[in-house]
């Protein structure tokens, strides 16, 4: 009997079901559509703010010593403070390793560039670079990936035999590509007689006016194998909070690994020089705190959005029972006079607007997965996106969907079960 009155429900008001069911339809789309967006958008917005370089700088620990001589504190320059490159390796094995997204270390040295047939270039700035390096995962890492804004004529060096130098310098000594040179360390005899320049760097600063060569060809040039000045570290981190501020040394076992154990700039800084002996990692806060102001006010916006477009379905699911329950309030006098309970009344109800949110709901969960696949695909142009269909938001979404459908119908239907039933089959009520 139930499910019979069940489906004469159904079939009798098709109308004010699928207006319900437009409006929790509508409601549902919108919101999986945020949360669908809302799961990526942090990874999303990291890769869109790459542009502004790594947000986690790593510096030999002796560069950072204070000499205070008559009250001026004196930091040294750096001469002879390396850290090394093979401890790179150690990036593997932090927590947070794998959401370490670029690494580009570098070895800065003077140089001497003698171009064949014209002009030599004197005490200019050579930098050793990664250029595409194995990362993890297939993907590859170095100076071109975490200065995405830097523009090659030409090609990256792949030996010790080639060279890019910046634009600038290349339109003062007239250079273009290919062109053979000598590289050589002012005032000392080693250097490499024949080298190529296959690229020309245009970047806008004053990297234009340096030389770049593989990292292992500084390395060999300055004497120092497997040494490294700076390392520029590109990481998915969590927004700063007053929390990501804490001194982790201070805080209590429970709070400290709690600390420890989120995504923080500051956190992961801090596994860093655990892992690297004499490093000193600090994140760039400007990078850092730009990507979280983005994020916090995209987070609230979007919730912003999901909260509205309930509230509407559940405005517009009260609207439609109301209308509904007025209509059929013959129909309840005559179960409630038959001997029929409020509860069971009102389970019927309840069932009625409970299968109509379950549809509606795993509809709108589809349809919010387009929605937010076509969105991700259009604003975050050149970003990869994740796959259309997260299964994770189907059972949230249709859960949304309950209580929005049991919320809206509730004042309805507890006004109709409190008239008396003689009233009504009177028509008095």
């Amino acid at each position: 009997m139930f499910l019979r009155l069940l489906y004469e429900s159904f079939a009798r008001q098709r109308r004010r079901k699928l207006l319900a069911g437009l409006a929790i339809l509508l409601g549902t789309t919108a919101v999986t559509a945020m949360l669908a967006l809302a799961t990526t958008i942090g990874d999303r917005i990291h890769q869109e703010l790459a542009v502004y370089g790594a947000n986690i700088v790593v510096t030999p620990k002796a560069d950072q010593l204070a000499v205070k001589i008559g009250g001026v504190d004196i930091k040294p320059a750096t001469g002879g403070a390396y850290l090394k490159e093979s401890d790179l390796a150690k990036l593997k094995t932090i927590f947070w390793a794998n959401n370490i997204t670029g690494i580009s270390p570098e070895l800065p040295i003077k140089v001497d560039l003698s171009i064949y047939g014209g002009a030599t270039a004197n005490d200019l700035l050579g930098i050793g670079l990664w250029f595409d390096h194995p990362l993890t995962g297939g993907t590859m890492t170095g100076a071109p990936q975490l200065h995405p804004w830097w523009k090659i004529e030409g090609s990256w060096p792949k030996g010790p035999g080639q060279l890019v130098v910046g634009r600038a310098l290349a339109t003062k000594y007239n250079i273009h590509v290919p062109m053979r040179a000598g590289l050589a360390i002012p005032g000392a005899q080693n250097g490499i007689d024949d080298v190529v320049i296959y690229g020309i760097l245009d970047s806008g600063d004053d990297s234009e006016n340096k030389v770049f060569m593989t990292l292992n060809t500084a390395q060999n040039l300055n004497g120092t194998p497997d040494a490294i000045s700076r390392v520029d570290i590109s990481a998915q981190t969590k927004p700063e909070d007053a929390f990501a501020r804490q001194d982790p040394d201070t805080l209590t076992p429970a709070k400290r690994e709690i600390w420890y154990c989120r995504p923080y700039a500051n956190s992961i800084a801090y596994q860093i020089r655990e892992a690297i002996p004499g490093a000193d990692a600090q994140q760039v806060r400007k990078v850092e705190q730009s990507e979280g102001t983005v994020l916090e006010r995209i987070s609230g916006l979007m919730w912003l959005i999901s909260a509205a477009a309930l509230l509407a379905a559940g405005f517009a699911v009260s609207a439609a029972m109301a209308t509904a329950v007025l209509e059929r309030r013959g129909e309840i006098g005559l179960m409630r006079s038959l001997g029929a309970s409020r509860t069971a009344i009102a389970l019927l109800f309840y069932a009625e607007n409970g299968l109509l949110a379950i549809v509606a709901g795993a509809i709108g969960y589809l349809a919010g997965s387009a929605l937010a696949y076509t969105l991700g695909a259009h604003i975050f142009s050149g970003v990869s996106t994740t796959h259309a269909l997260n299964p994770v938001l189907l059972p949230i979404v249709v859960a949304l969907a309950l209580i929005v459908a049991i919320a809206g119908s509730t004042p309805s239907i507890r006004a109709a079960l409190k008239q008396d039933p003689s009233a009504i089959l009177r028509g008095d009520a």
